[in-house]
């Protein structure tokens, strides 16, 4: 599996990111100094002939790995035909059958109607613009911590300031940020939202800030990505549900990062037994290309008018053919179960960990969507951030590549087709490099 020279990154590695920054903006920055030859599976082989375990999957790319066979053909196959036409100029049968089904397989027993867009920030702005033209309002609520992409009106919705928002203001407004429950950030959180966390906030929300028949939509992760894999009390959604229900607002899940099978279900928001008025996807639906969906109520996705929606590339047909071909490989190959044995598995070991090394707060996730969050002292909480750089910078150079979330969060996104050989190998390059990097002992 992991195969290294004498030294990462390698010559050529070093070489093209040198001539990168030359040639990029630094603030298209790289996690980690090597650059990638090939991949298969959930392995990585750099320009030197190193091969890395991969647990980032490309950010949630990937669940179905680098380069599957039936998405390499699909994509070979519709490249043979036509590339591009523009289905707001020519139709094509890939982007009707993909519609077809997500409105089939998304949650809500409603019916329902699908647009395609390139990227997960493209999603959000689109679902964002067909809640305010259904509902006649402009209001949006999202919560702080929550990402939801660059773009103007995504970036506006995001919660997080560094690095995503800081210089770019003024931003959209009419939109307005709310708390998110972090069990581990707030101890009454533990079982139940507490007051301040709990949907009955809204209302507290509504006297305070703006009237309910001012807000369109809430957005929300279901589990939040950037934000530190932060996981809310089960029942919160339903309730946030019912107040939006109650007061007329739309519901709209932010399902980018933790669709197609990433937390065991096709869909995170199944877990919580909520129907969303709309769903963003994107990510892993196109199986590596660049592919993105707003799937939500039939009346709703008509309610602006004609031309108000579209882009040039959406949903194009080479795209929609790998969307079709990993919905398919999801299916067939048992990837819902492979998640959750593979979630099992990191969580188990991720809590062994925590019981024998205090540089580990806490460890939390849903299906293959686990989360390890490193402190400077439990007792306090306070972010280990260097540390958590320190231990992703051993991670690679020891084989595994990795990613954080919220600075201080260890975030594993490995592809769903890693084998168990592969997971045991990556997960104990990851113990080794947090021993290395704190050897204290619980």
């Amino acid at each position: 599996m992991v195969t290294l020279g004498t030294e990462i990154p390698g010559p050529r590695s070093r070489e093209l990111l040198r001539q990168a920054a030359e040639q990029t903006p630094q603030s298209v920055s790289h996690s980690t100094p090597v650059a990638i030859a090939s991949a298969k599976g959930a392995l990585v082989t750099d320009v030197d002939g190193n091969t890395y375990i991969d647990f980032t999957g490309g950010i949630g790319v990937l669940n179905v790995g680098h380069c599957p066979d039936a998405v390499v053909a699909a994509i070979e196959e519709q490249a043979r035909e036509y590339i591009h036409t523009c289905f707001m100029v020519v139709a094509y049968e890939p982007y009707v059958q993909l519609a077809k089904k997500l409105n089939e397989i998304t949650p809500g027993s409603f019916p329902k109607k699908t647009m395609l867009c390139n990227s997960g920030a493209e999603a959000v702005e689109n679902a964002l613009k067909a809640a305010r033209a259904y509902t006649k309002r402009p209001g949006i609520i999202s919560f702080e911590g929550g990402f939801h992409g660059r773009t103007l009106l995504a970036l506006s919705v995001t919660g997080k300031q560094h690095p995503y928002k800081e210089g770019f203001g003024p931003f959209a407004p009419e939109v307005y940020h709310i708390p998110f429950p972090n069990p581990y950030r707030c101890d009454q959180c533990r079982e139940s939202p507490c007051e301040r966390h709990s949907p009955e906030y809204l209302h507290e929300f509504f006297r305070v800030y703006t009237p309910a028949n001012n807000i369109a939509a809430v957005i929300v992760e279901p589990v939040q990505g950037e934000g530190g894999f932060v996981v809310p009390p089960k029942e919160y959604f339903a309730g946030l549900k019912r107040v939006c229900e109650e007061n007329g607002i739309l519901f709209i899940a932010d399902e980018i990062q933790t669709g197609f099978g990433r937390t065991g279900r096709m869909f995170a928001m199944e877990h919580f037994g909520v129907e969303p008025d709309i769903v963003t996807t994107g990510k892993s639906l196109g199986g590596g290309m660049p592919l993105s969906a707003v799937t939500g109520r039939a009346e709703v996705m008509d309610a602006p008018q004609v031309g108000g929606l579209g882009g040039t590339y959406g949903g194009n047909p080479i795209a929609c053919r790998a969307a079709l071909a990993t919905i398919e490989m999801i299916e067939r190959n048992g990837l819902l179960a492979r998640a959750e044995h593979i979630g099992r598995s990191v969580l188990s070991r991720f809590q062994d960990m925590k019981n024998e090394y205090p540089l580990i707060g806490d460890v939390r996730g849903l299906g293959a969507m686990v989360g390890m969050e490193l402190v400077e002292d439990r007792s306090t909480k306070k972010p280990a951030t260097a540390e958590a750089l320190q231990v992703a910078k051993r991670c690679w150079e020891q084989g595994l590549l990795i990613v954080l979330a919220a600075g201080n969060v260890i975030r594993t996104l490995m592809p769903l087709v890693i084998t168990d050989e592969e997971l045991e190998e990556g997960l104990g390059i990851l113990e080794r490099s947090i021993v290395e990097v704190d050897g204290r002992r619980a």
